[in-house]
């Protein structure tokens, strides 16, 4: 059985704003998530990070205590747990190019208060495009 995680969490520091923070993250990512078999998405926006993560349920729960043992994030919320039939991401890991426009098609201004329901319609959209 699949799993569908959503995670918000602020970012420290430079993650996911410098190239050099982003390419780091997306190749150790990339590595990782193709070895457990995860699919997800990522997006960075002013110092907060929304990570949607797919998988088998151990490797899914193995990465998200990963992230919750990172010192690159901080007040990590989960905004969504639950099975899922299919995989709505199908990159081992994507990263979100336009973040102020996806977040402007669901009427949020920033990831700080965002929650599972606006999550899951970015994830709507994604599958949409």
């Amino acid at each position: 059985m699949l799993y569908r995680v959503i995670i918000a969490a602020e970012t420290v520091g430079s993650t996911g704003v410098s190239t050099l923070s982003l390419a780091q993250i997306l190749g150790v990512s990339e590595r990782n998530n193709r070895r457990d078999h995860i699919t997800s998405g990522l997006m960075f926006l002013d110092g907060w990070c929304l990570h949607g993560i797919e998988g088998r349920r151990t490797d899914v729960d193995r990465l998200v205590r990963r992230m919750s043992e990172d010192r690159r994030l901080k007040n990590l919320r989960v905004l969504i747990d639950k099975p899922i039939a299919e995989r709505s991401f199908s990159e081992t890991m994507t990263l979100c190019d336009n973040p102020r426009g996806v977040l402007a098609a669901i009427h949020l201004s920033d990831l700080a208060e965002i929650t599972g329901y606006q999550a899951e319609q970015i994830v709507e959209l994604k599958q949409a495009a």
